[in-house]
């Protein structure tokens, strides 16, 4: 065999420190390599992890999505959820499922939206309901401004001002003059203290400048049952299920409260046009996930809302029992949130409601 020859010092290169004969750069070069090495490894490790939450947020959504309401079955909340429900599913391609946990201040479905895995199959049917929560509750298990990604505002519907058909009061402003008048005579039903209804009565309150009893019943069937016997002189409720009402003359509507008068009794003024400057109450309806829920999926579920609230049948459906369908974007939605919470305190605060 050929001996290898021996290289001569002077051939090595320069001489190191180190007595390796090897160069600066060679000896770096083994750190840089174990160095991207380890880059490569840990790169490789997130990467389909990170891939992983892509491809969920594409395959959006993996199963059936449950959508819960705060509110008992066959309620005009309810009976919204479900119309939209429906058409989402057909555009998602999964079923949307209605779960009802009615609770006082639609504290137990809202707490178990909040604790909820966020990623879109679990969401809440929020309402103005929320917003007098917050200041109706000494302190709520979660926060509604923080522990909710909004999603849109599915729609809003207003409350009817109603006097038996017998009464004497033809307008509103009759009513308005006759309370002025004769300050802590005028009776008013509502169904339970804090509900929309009742805090829109103590509001009317205010903004006419007029001192009446407000009388909170358990439910609306008792409301009505105490207007047509003459018990109060005058009910809020909600305007849609009141309509047949109105229709047989067994009650008349004297006025409603948003800004624009109501498509089932066009001939109803608003509180605004009957003479009340600066009334205007109407409750809402809308979808929000838990907070963390990432903004594709939140996109998705947004554009599912606002194609169901245009389609024709869901439109039909939910004019019947008087909701205006509207859709919003997430921040829209937000902003309302937070503004609805600050009126409704002031509301609160000025009824002296003490929170519970």
């Amino acid at each position: 065999m050929r001996k290898r020859k021996a290289l001569h010092p002077e051939d090595r290169g320069p001489s190191t420190p180190d007595g390796t004969g090897a160069t600066p750069a060679a000896r770096v070069q083994p750190f840089c390599l174990r160095r991207r090495t380890a880059l490569k490894a840990a790169t490789a490790g997130l990467l389909p992890a990170m891939a992983a939450g892509w491809a969920d947020a594409a395959r959006f959504p993996e199963r059936p999505i449950t959508l819960v309401v705060p509110f008992a079955p066959g309620g005009i909340a309810d009976l919204t959820a479900r119309a939209v429900a429906e058409q989402m599913a057909r555009t998602l391609g999964q079923a949307v499922v209605v779960e009802n946990k009615p609770s006082a201040g639609s504290i137990v479905a809202s707490q178990a939206v909040a604790s909820a895995r966020p990623d879109g199959h679990t969401l809440l049917l929020m309402s103005n309901g929320h917003t007098v929560s917050v200041s109706l509750f000494r302190k709520l298990p979660y926060d509604p401004l923080k522990d909710f990604t909004p999603i849109s505002l599915i729609g809003s519907f207003d409350l009817g001002l109603f006097v038996p058909a017998a009464s004497r009061f033809a307008t509103l402003k009759d009513l308005v003059a006759h309370a002025r008048a004769h300050p802590g005579k005028l009776n008013i039903g509502t169904i339970a203290v804090g509900s929309t209804q009742h805090l829109a009565a103590k509001l009317f309150e205010t903004v006419a400048g007029i001192e009446a009893l407000v009388v909170p019943y358990k439910g609306s069937p008792a409301v009505l049952t105490a207007l047509r016997a003459g018990e109060v002189d005058l009910a809020f409720e909600i305007t849609g299920p009141m309509v047949p009402h109105v229709s047989a003359g067994a009650v008349r509507a004297l006025a409603v409260s948003a800004e624009r008068r109501n498509p089932a009794l066009p001939e109803v003024p608003t509180v605004q046009q009957a003479g009340i400057a600066g009334y205007n109450v109407a409750s809402w309806n809308a979808l929000a996930a838990p907070s963390g829920t990432p903004a594709d999926v939140v996109a998705a579920l947004n554009r599912a809302v606002r194609e169901a609230v245009a389609a024709p049948a869901v439109q039909d459906k939910l004019a019947a029992v008087g909701m205006r369908l509207a859709a919003s974007t997430p921040a829209e939605q937000q902003a309302l949130l937070g503004n609805e919470i600050r009126r409704w305190g002031e509301v609160i605060r000025a009824a002296r409601i003490d929170p519970v």
